[in-house]
């Protein structure tokens, strides 16, 4: 089952952010809380985790990106990574 990965609230005055870094690249095994990308706001750096377990199957925004609050940033592709 297919997962969208979307930017999340990052704070109350923030409407977006910047693609900073994807730390993960496209079909590379995820687990929960595996950070797979760093995002830039105008007051903070974060990194955004993986919700599932799976592979980063397609992503969506290049780095240098600016993407807003809700975006779809990367689909994630839930399931057992094959070799693991």
């Amino acid at each position: 089952m297919s997962v969208e990965l979307r930017v999340p609230s990052a704070g109350e005055s923030i409407a977006e952010v910047e693609i900073a870094e994807w730390l993960k690249k496209e079909g590379d095994a995820i687990t929960p809380n595996d950070d797979i990308v760093m995002l830039d706001s105008a007051k903070t750096t974060l990194p955004l985790a993986s919700p599932i377990t799976g592979i980063l199957k397609q992503i969506l925004k290049q780095q240098g990106e600016v993407a807003l609050i809700g975006d779809v940033i990367a689909i994630l592709e839930e399931g057992t990574p094959a070799g693991t």
